[in-house]
């Protein structure tokens, strides 16, 4: 029995450093197989959108790389988990199933299941913490129910004990003799047959090293000024870590190590204060997750109850215009062309276009998370639930339903220069920046010599943002008195 391999169940924790399941692979001292297994239909409402599995199909390829430079191979296969993981067991003897968990409804419910059924059988089966700082069931408040509002939430996972340090690569896999049989990544169809994917595949370098690369270029050149660039949507001051957290490429014990380890070579004051800004933002990573675990019916149901007697509207032509990026509104435009072409939007941005769907189109946020969950390359079900009724007002540590984002007056703040608009919508880069985010109040004169027809070459506005944002206000008086 001392040959008897270690299954390594690989799903979002694609890489080999700081890898909890793997580290434990190799201690055990056995063969270690590692395995993908595609199964979209088992996650419930939420299978993997388009552009998450063209980066899906990237970080795959390149975590086969890194594990033929360590003697060893990726076995790749597709059907019902459970079903695949036996005939893995039945093929190869092994003894042991190792992974890390996940925290979405239907992968909490799938792995018990597995975990049970496993250990039933007597394999060694066991899950660890690979992708969060701080598990779910750990923080909670002084009555022991979960946490609502963010900064209570934080200030209580920042008392405890600082996270470990990630652990390092390891030196080698011991390897199988023989290899059990693997289908090629190709064939998991995870490539769109329409190459609408190619601006995805020019804007990224997913896998583990496109991670490290991407958070040392963070660090040294954007981080110092984090706390305010993070604002300037035409400027490359985020950090731009999401997928690879989201995909397990990095873990956020290494970023928020990496982070740690850089205040001592920052020489200012705002230069720390933005660093703290920035592990900030994985505290809200972590938010995300606690809620989900906690609360996974707002997924698709408001936290707020009071929410579900929303009167929203179901305008299909308005939900397609804010899709495609034709709303009239140029920062909103932007956005959602970046989306469209990159797969990945600013978070300022993020806020502003979700906002004007929801309280300016009144379209239910679910139709917003949709879309998003289909676009974004680091779609992720806690994190994208937490944007949408944060945005929507109807989840915990909302914004006020009343706080309505003016398209106009955000992009005139964040994109003054217009860096940003002038990118993505090329058609309106001749207005001066006076009109620039508001091509409607421009005089003919200037529309004329900016070779823009209004309702031809570039949209009218689909909505009057003072006109719906009484009309939102009106819809939550509806409600307000329910809560």
């Amino acid at each position: 029995m001392s040959n008897t391999p270690t299954i390594l169940w690989l799903r979002n924790d694609l890489r080999l450093r700081d890898n909890p399941a793997l580290d434990a692979a190799v201690k055990r001292g056995r063969p270690i197989i590692p395995v993908f297994i595609w199964s979209p239909d088992e996650e419930g409402d939420w299978p993997t959108g388009g552009a998450s599995k063209v980066w899906l199909y990237g970080s795959l390829c390149a975590l086969n790389d890194s594990l033929h430079r360590k003697r060893s191979r990726l076995i790749v296969r597709s059907g019902k988990t459970h079903d695949v993981i036996n005939q893995l067991i039945h093929e190869s003897k092994a003894s042991a199933v190792y992974w890390n968990r996940r925290y979405e409804p239907f992968a909490v419910d799938r792995d018990a299941r597995i975990k049970s059924t496993l250990k039933s059988q007597n394999v060694d089966a066991k899950s660890f913490n690979s992708s969060l700082l701080f598990e779910p069931w750990e923080i909670s408040t002084q009555q022991e129910q979960p946490y609502k509002v963010f900064t209570p939430f934080w200030k209580a996972c920042t008392s405890l004990t600082e996270p470990d340090e990630p652990s390092i690569l390891p030196n080698t896999l011991r390897p199988l003799e023989t290899w059990p049989a693997s289908v090629a990544i190709d064939s998991l169809g995870l490539l769109p047959s329409i190459h609408w994917h190619q601006g995805i595949r020019d804007s990224w370098t997913p896998g583990e090293v496109g991670a490290h690369k991407q958070l040392k270029r963070f660090v040294q050149n954007a981080m110092a000024i984090y706390s305010e660039g993070r604002n300037i949507p035409g400027q490359q001051y985020t950090s731009r870590m999401s997928p690879y957290l989201h995909f397990g490429e990095i873990s956020p014990r290494q970023i928020w190590h990496e982070v740690k380890n850089s205040l001592a070579g920052i020489d200012s004051e705002q230069g720390v204060k933005s660093a703290w800004c920035f592990l900030r933002e994985i505290g809200w990573r972590e938010f995300a997750y606690h809620l989900l675990y906690h609360f996974p019916h707002t997924t698709t149901e408001p936290l707020r109850p009071v929410f579900k007697n929303f009167p929203w509207n179901h305008n299909s032509d308005s939900l397609q215009q804010w899709q495609r990026g034709e709303t009239g509104y140029p920062i909103i435009d932007a956005g959602m062309r970046e989306l469209w072409t990159t797969g990945w939007m600013h978070n300022r941005v993020r806020m502003v276009v979700a906002s004007f769907l929801v309280k300016n189109l009144l379209l239910p946020w679910q139709d917003g998370a949709q879309w998003f969950w289909d676009t974004l390359v680091d779609a992720d079900l806690a994190n994208n639930t937490l944007g949408w009724q944060w945005t929507a007002g109807c989840g915990a540590d909302a914004a006020p339903f009343f706080r309505i984002f003016n398209p106009v007056s955000q992009g005139e703040k964040f994109d003054h220069e217009g860096h940003y608009v002038r990118m993505w919508v090329p058609e309106i880069k001749e207005l001066p920046d006076k009109w620039l985010h508001k091509p409607w109040e421009a005089p003919d004169a200037v529309l004329s010599d900016a070779g823009i027809k209004l309702g031809r070459t570039y949209p009218q506005p689909i909505v009057d943002h003072k006109l719906t944002r009484h009309e939102a206000l009106e819809a939550y008086q509806q409600i307000k008195g329910d809560s």
